[in-house]
Parts: C-alpha cells; sequence; structure tokens
C-alpha cells in the first residue's frame, strides 16, 4: 500500500523502521491512551514490526500502516484492526514531537477510503477513551458519527469510552 498526501507517505513498514517506532512510542499520550502499543526497546518494536509485516502477507490480523512525512521521517501510524469477521475498528497515533499539525486527521481522511475498498468494507467503527480529546477531534474531523459514549470495554478494562462508526 502507498497512500501520499500534500504532506504525508502511508505505506507498508519496513524492519528498519523499528528504531523509530521505538521511539515514537514512548511519548506520554501513548503510555495514557494505549499503553499496549509501548515499546520500551528497539528489539521489542522490531520484532511487533516483523509480525506486522507478516500480516500484510497473509491479509490476517492489525493492518497497520507507517505514517511518514514527504521526507520519509517515521511520524506514526494508521490501522485497522479486526473486531470480529465483519467489523474492524481504526486506529492512529503521531507521536508527541508531531501533534498538532492536524497529520492525524490528514492521515486517516487519506487511509479510511483505501482500507475500506480493500477489506471489502462500508464501514468501520472508531473506540478511544472520552478524555483523549484530540483523538475524539479526529474523528469528528474525518466524519465518524458517535453512536456511544458511556462505560465500555478498552484495553481490557472498564473505561469511559466513545464510539464512533464511519459509513461510505
Amino acid at each position: 500500500m502507498r497512500i501520499e498526501t500534500e504532506r504525508l507517505i502511508i505505506t507498508e513498514f519496513t524492519a528498519d523502521m523499528a528504531e523509530a517506532v521505538h521511539l515514537n512510542s514512548l511519548d506520554e499520550d501513548n503510555r495514557r491512551f494505549v499503553p499496549d502499543e509501548v515499546f520500551e526497546t528497539v528489539e521489542e518494536a522490531a520484532d511487533t514490526v516483523a509480525f506486522l509485516m507478516g500480516c500484510y502477507a497473509s491479509g490476517e490480523g492489525p493492518l497497520v500502516y507507517p505514517v511518514l512525512l514527504k521526507d520519509g521521517t517515521y511520524i506514526g501510524y494508521v490501522q485497522a484492526v479486526p473486531l470480529d469477521e465483519k467489523e474492524y475498528e481504526i486506529g492512529y497515533h503521531i507521536g508527541s514531537a508531531y501533534t498538532g499539525k492536524g497529520y492525524a486527521t490528514e492521515a486517516v481522511k487519506a487511509f479510511l477510503p483505501v482500507i475500506l475498498s480493500k477489506l471489502g468494507l462500508d464501514r468501520i467503527t472508531g473506540i478511544c477513551l472520552a478524555e483523549n480529546i484530540a483523538s475524539v477531534k479526529v474523528m469528528e474531523r474525518c466524519g465518524f458519527r458517535k453512536e456511544f459514549e458511556g462505560v465500555g470495554h478498552y484495553q481490557g478494562e472498564e473505561r469511559y469510552i466513545c464510539r464512533y462508526v464511519y459509513e461510505m
């Protein structure tokens, strides 16, 4: 996959991205909102990158794609994660050094039509902690509709969440 926007490239992981993935995963927002995506060592990140690269070939598991600036700098990712056979959840993270510039919104808007077509779907879910205002704003700016706000399952715990849906 390769998607280009005005400022970004969304592509597939390569093994040489492991160090950037490791460093980008350590920011405080990642620790707070998606702690299972924090890689304390380059080796942990390398193992995950290798796993994700295998998912491209199999078409199974999470489909995670790095988001790069046009100069090739890794700044985060967008993903489609299967919840069941017919439902996927979108996910995204932009490293704290690059937030506040609209990159997440730009990446998600470009990713949605491509990934939905690839998966043969006309809708995708987005779930975040209600306190994650930045994520809420990204989904709203990208045309997601809120379908639930309240206590729900998130990262293995019952938390106060928002569930959004995007439909083509």
